[in-house]
């Protein structure tokens, strides 16, 4: 990428102001105030955007520093740049009521649209952040960030991964690990309800249980009863028997009207009819006869209104049909007691098996319990195949480290290494010398170095270099060293300064530039 034009239309303090750049070191010369750190951040807010900030953060943030304080409205610019061999014109309004961007591709007038992400898409990998610890260096110093250090450390384990730095193993392994607290979350909600279930049917099983008992004590007791019922009869059996043989012998006999006198009757009335002379003796045998007759009605009549004794009575008294009917009703409830006595152990039984069935572990949990495995098996391979890639991508970063920092010192330093956390140390001699026990413009050149190999490292496309004032520490020879690099090195180096001293050196050494007065 390089950028051709720059247009702050209403930018801070320029107002329709165009800025033409080339290819090579670009030198943006401007005294104090000239508008240098307006540039950069211009440049910065036309490829990233720019959000106001809210409550008192806004009173000092880059959209307040940098509005214009007429025209409001019209804040904002364009850019031009060539990047994959085509160029791209970006327009940004950042005005408080109306802010738009517009992506147009000059070559075939093409819309783009930044929401859909085609920015992104022209520009790779190209973030605010990284910019900030790459391609951007401010006059503070080079020294870089953990920012830095975690990208470096994430694209080495993306690489390593899928071969695409791009694809953010850093974002996958957040993915698993929430997955896994996901899972974790609906393994919790699963055996607490499993909890709940289980405490459900054991309280129900304990009512049941109890209903069992209450039955069964309800059985005995019918069971008793009808028990004592059977004994009761079998003694009132007994005792009736005895009665009817008692009753028998308190009876005069048998019969209502002894036997013998009929006999005698019937005796006298043929005696009567042999004995007297005829025609009386017929006369006389059938009043007699008659006589008999109503002898043997009359005593049947007595016989038939004397009372009953009193075992008699007794024993009507003994066996009525209320014993009778208590005992049908005793068996009928027996009968329907060892029905609901049934149906609830049958009930006890289904819920004991699912009280088993709870303990076991069931296909849901087992599963759930091997995509948690899986997941943990997926974090731990990611993590180490990261580990082990790492040391391959760090040694080709301290080969490019060691390369551009043998450039920029006129082969004074030949091998610099970059240690855990974007550290980087000398090795000289077979000796390791911190940064610590260099001078600050050897400092200065070994961050410029890592940060120059990071951003060839982590993005596809070269894009422009911005140096704010940042060779304050170096001495002339150090800094013709580092401008002869760039030139011939870079494609394009936007160098913001507010001394002659580069323009001498890069006139002196013969480097091609380009000077852009500013304002």
């Amino acid at each position: 990428m390089k950028i051709q034009k720059l247009e702050l239309r209403h930018f801070g303090k320029f107002r329709d102001r165009t800025i033409l750049l080339g290819d090579g070191i670009q030198l943006l010369y401007g005294e104090n105030e000239a508008g240098k750190t307006t540039i950069h951040t211009f440049i910065k807010s036309m490829l990233f955007g720019m959000e106001r900030g809210r409550g008192r953060a806004a009173a000092n943030d880059t959209f307040s520093r940098y509005e214009p304080w007429e025209q409001s409205g019209v804040y904002g610019g364009a850019i031009e740049f060539t990047c994959g061999g085509k160029t791209f014109r970006l327009e940004r309004s950042f005005g408080r009521q109306v802010k738009k961007a517009d992506l147009i591709c000059l070559d075939d007038g093409e819309q783009l649209s930044l929401e859909d992400g085609d920015l992104e898409m022209i520009l790779p990998g190209l973030e605010a952040d990284g910019y900030e610890d790459t391609l951007y260096i401010r006059q503070s110093g080079a020294q870089t960030g953990q920012k830095l250090a975690g990208e470096l450390k994430n694209f080495a384990a993306n690489y390593s991964v899928s071969g695409d730095a791009r694809i953010d193993l850093a974002a996958a392994q957040d993915v698993l690990r929430s997955q896994e607290r996901q899972l974790d979350r609906q393994a919790k909600v699963y055996m607490e309800e499993r909890q709940r279930r289980r405490e459900k049917i054991e309280q129900e099983a304990s009512y049941v249980w109890r209903d069992i008992h209450r039955l069964d004590e309800e059985l005995d007791r019918v069971r008793e009863a009808l028990e004592l019922k059977r004994i009761k009869e079998e003694r009132e059996s007994r005792e009736q028997e005895k009665e009817r043989r008692m009753i028998d012998e308190l009876r005069p006999g048998g019969w209502r009207i002894h036997p013998l006198e009929v006999l005698g009757i019937i005796l006298a009335v043929i005696v009567l009819f042999v004995l007297i002379p005829r025609p009386w003796n017929y006369i006389t045998s059938v009043v007699a006869a008659l006589a008999g007759g109503i002898y043997i009605w009359n005593r049947m009549k007595v016989e038939k209104k004397r009372q009953k004794t009193a075992p008699e009575l007794m024993l009507e008294e003994i066996t009525p049909e209320e014993e009778l009917a208590s005992a049908e009703k005793l068996r009928w409830e027996q009968q329907h007691l060892e029905e609901e006595k049934k149906e609830k152990q049958i009930q006890y039984e289904n819920l004991q098996e699912e009280l088993t069935e709870l303990g076991e572990l069931d296909d849901i949990y087992k599963e759930q319990k091997n995509r948690r495995a899986a997941l943990s098996l997926a974090g731990e391979r990611l993590a180490q195949v990261a580990r082990d890639m790492q040391t391959q991508v760090r040694s080709d970063l301290n080969g490019a480290v060691s390369d551009i920092m043998r450039g920029i010192t006129g082969g004074k330093y030949t091998r610099l290494l970059v240690e855990e956390g974007a550290q980087p140390v000398f090795f000289q001699e077979n000796r390791r010398i911190p940064l610590s026990q260099v001078s600050r413009g050897t400092m200065e050149q070994a961050y410029l170095a890592l940060r120059l190999a990071a951003a060839d490292l982590l993005y596809e496309e070269e894009y422009p270099l911005l140096l704010d004032d940042a060779f304050a520490c170096y001495d002339d020879r150090r800094l013709a060293n580092t401008l002869a690099w760039l030139a011939g090195n870079r494609e394009q180096v936007l160098l913001f300064t507010c001394h002659r001293r580069e323009e001498e050196i890069l006139r002196r050494e013969s480097i091609p530039f380009d000077l852009v007065p500013l304002p």
